[in-house]
């Protein structure tokens, strides 16, 4: 019986909030500062775009500009993220993981994975294999702008 893209929507729709509650539930039991997963996330990002604007965290963390600035000021605050004026306009503000934060992700994200291998050690290799596969196949897809989602469509269309 085939699988229609509604059917695998459906069946990513009930998994992955089942996975972020156990992230989150990892990251409160593991103490690290009470950290919340968009903290966690806003850190990680930020790690992987140095020198990043607030405008592209609120972006992909999915948190409007006013709510993102707050949870940045929370992070500058436990001095895990430096917010400082870009080299070439002094209007732009940029910001960039202290030692502290990369120290705190880095302990974080042990942590939850450690965790999540614990969980997943419960499947099969061949199942664990499947997991990783399709993980390898959703993350470019998911990973693409919005605007590259509205291309590819538009292209197929023509």
């Amino acid at each position: 019986m085939p699988t229609t893209p509604k059917d695998t929507a459906r069946a990513v729709l009930e998994v992955a909030p089942l996975i972020m509650r156990t992230v989150r539930t990892e990251m409160r039991n593991a103490g690290v500062l009470n950290l919340s997963v968009p903290q966690f996330r806003t850190l990680g990002f930020v790690a992987h775009h140095p020198q990043t604007s607030l405008s592209a965290v609120a972006e992909h963390i999915g948190l409007a500009l006013p709510s993102m600035s707050k949870l940045v000021d929370g992070l500058v605050e436990l001095k895990l993220v430096l917010r400082q004026s870009h080299s070439d306009d002094r209007r732009r503000i940029t910001l960039e993981l202290t030692a502290r934060g990369d120290a705190l992700l880095q302990s974080a994200r042990a942590s939850t994975q450690n965790a999540l291998a614990k969980r997943l050690s419960e499947l099969s290799e061949s199942e664990r294999a499947t997991v990783v596969r399709a993980m390898q196949i959703l993350q470019p897809l998911f990973a693409r702008g919005k605007s590259d989602v509205c291309k590819d469509k538009s292209a197929g269309r023509s």
